[in-house]
């Protein structure tokens, strides 16, 4: 039963069985590819959760090693009458900068002096280098009490030599950030600034401050401040390169309040992508540090090979459920030709027994006719004969048109075939195309029979120049008029009694036709007139051909 109801689903619906399948194989495809991918995102965000902790966790380190480094050079510092250049030199030297400290410009020393100290300081600065080196900026065109100008910075290059003298108190942001470290006596960071290594160049940096005092207790001193300054694009790049091989896309912004100053950010930085935001606490200044996965929007490569795979499933058995179908088709057209034919043999066993015993009813009432008109054994056979292959001329008509509906003409040319070419008299035929149902081809056959045998021997056929004119017209549509007139022919005298003719037309025609003929003995010629009835019989296909598989498109 099952398999006789997907059967009927396949012949029913042979498109959209096939499109259901691949729809229902390509959906489970994409339900796998969106559960593959979503774990690829749930992984992505764990790594990029990981990956933000970890540079989180680089940048503080290095915060942590500068500040203890700064811390150490404030102890040693204040513990010294003056900090000399070869004392900054050895500290430096010891700090092994190079292997523990990249990503920074290096630690510089920077005493605090009053205005008066500016000349002594700037002969301080000078001593040993080709040229006289000033405070920057200069007194005359900002005026200020207390100044902070750079007097050493480590390592001596090029770069680091641009920002010697600078009075790094005359800046707000640097003066905040080392305000505020005197404050808390910890080591503290600015806020952006561009470094006076950059020498124009607008990149943005920031320092770390740590002050140092003379002596203890409330009556110390300021004497000035150890710090390291950092351009802030190397300085996050080198904390990337710890956590990663390949540099991730980062940025590091300075937090003041609600605003966030962009710092820097890597080259790989894109404005689409999932990102995860880390605060930091880098030297007593609140940052924010936001790391971007690297990931594209393009499917994982196991996503990929699931789509494809399961898009050559779904298609596959889009091939093979179409074939099924076809052959579910074909199948069924077969099946319905084998029970057409089945119906077609008992419908036609049906009706030829039922032609059979009319056939052999009329024969029966021919015969018992024939004998009551007849007074020898060669007259009875003569009847019996003309009359029996009059009905096998007519049944022959009717087997060529196999036992379908015969036209009026057809049955009117065999009856009267043996009359048309003789010239000695002449036969008119003439009506519409109408079809006649077998039996009613039959009786009409019988009765023209026994009207040109009649006239063959006693009317217009019988003489030279003798016309006999059968016309037919439709009367409606399930009804004709068939008339027989014969003319030119002997004078007819009422017959003293009923002949075999009149009781077969008059009796057996009649009631097989279902409706009344009139035969008229008219002295000039015969007239009869029938009534057929006009109506579509059951129609038989001895053969039906057998459907062809034909292949969908």
């Amino acid at each position: 039963m099952r398999r006789g109801r997907r059967r009927r689903w396949l012949v029913d619906y042979p498109r959209a069985v096939p499109l259901a399948i691949f729809m229902l194989v390509a959906a489970v495809t994409i339900v796998s590819v969106f559960a593959i991918e979503r774990g690829e995102r749930v992984r992505e965000s764990a790594e990029l959760n990981r990956q933000a902790q970890s540079m989180v966790s680089a940048i503080e380190r290095r915060a942590y090693s500068n500040s203890s480094f700064l811390r150490a050079g404030a102890a040693l510092f204040g513990s010294q009458e003056e900090v000399t250049a070869d004392l900054f030199r050895q500290f430096v030297s010891e700090l092994r900068l190079d292997a523990d400290y990249r990503g920074a410009e290096g630690i510089g020393w920077a005493p605090v002096i009053s205005a008066s100290q500016v000349e002594e300081f700037e002969g301080e600065l000078s001593f040993g280098k080709i040229g006289m080196l000033r405070v920057r900026p200069a007194l005359e065109g900002n005026p200020r009490r207390e100044l902070v100008p750079i007097l050493y910075l480590q390592p001596d290059t090029l770069r680091n030599r641009r920002a010697l003298g600078y009075d790094m108190y005359s800046e707000p942001v640097r003066r905040e950030a080392m305000d505020q470290a005197t404050r808390t006596v910890r080591p503290t960071a600015s806020g952006r600034v561009v470094l006076v290594q950059e020498d124009g160049n607008e990149e943005s940096g920031f320092l770390i401050y740590m002050p140092v005092f003379d002596g203890n207790g409330p009556g110390r001193s300021l004497k000035g401040f150890v710090y390291s300054p950092f351009n802030a694009g190397q300085f996050l790049e080198s904390a990337s390169e710890l956590v990663t091989a390949d540099a991730a896309n980062v940025r590091f912004f300075d937090v003041e309040g609600s605003e966030r100053v962009l710092m820097a950010q890597t080259a790989q930085w894109s404005e689409e992508g999932e990102t995860v935001e880390r605060e930091i606490d880098l030297a007593n200044r609140r940052m924010l540090l936001v790391v971007q996965s690297t990931r594209d929007n393009a499917l994982s490569p196991l996503s990929m090979i699931t789509l494809l795979f399961g898009l050559a499933v779904a298609s596959l058995l889009l091939v093979v459920a179409r074939l099924l179908t076809q052959q579910a088709q074909e199948d069924s057209k077969s099946l319905e030709w084998f029970a057409q034919q089945n119906s077609i043999r008992n419908s036609l066993t049906r009706e030829l027994n039922h032609r059979v015993k009319n056939t052999l009813a009329n024969v029966l009432s021919i015969v018992s006719l024939t004998r009551r008109r007849t007074d020898s054994l060669d007259e009875f056979a003569e009847g019996i004969d003309s009359r029996i292959r009059a009905l096998s001329a007519t049944h022959d008509l009717l087997t060529q048109s196999e036992w379908g509906t015969t036209p009026i003409r057809s049955v009117v040319e065999v009856e009267l075939a043996p009359y048309a070419n003789d010239h000695d008299h002449t036969v008119i035929a003439k009506g519409p195309a109408t079809e006649l149902a077998p039996n009613d081809a039959l009786s009409l056959g019988l009765a023209l029979h026994e009207l040109a045998t009649n006239a063959a021997k006693y009317g217009a056929l019988s003489c030279s120049g003798g016309q006999v004119s059968i016309t037919w017209t439709l009367v409606n549509d399930t009804l004709a008029r068939i008339e027989w007139v014969e003319s030119n022919g002997p004078r007819v005298e009422l017959p003293s009694r009923r002949g075999f003719g009149t009781d077969l037309i008059e009796k057996i025609v009649a009631h097989e036709l279902r409706h009344p003929v009139e035969l008229e003995f008219d002295p000039n010629g015969v007239r009869c007139t029938l009534l057929v009835p006009v109506r579509e019989p059951s129609e038989f296909a001895l053969r039906s051909d057998r459907p062809v598989a034909t292949r969908g498109h």
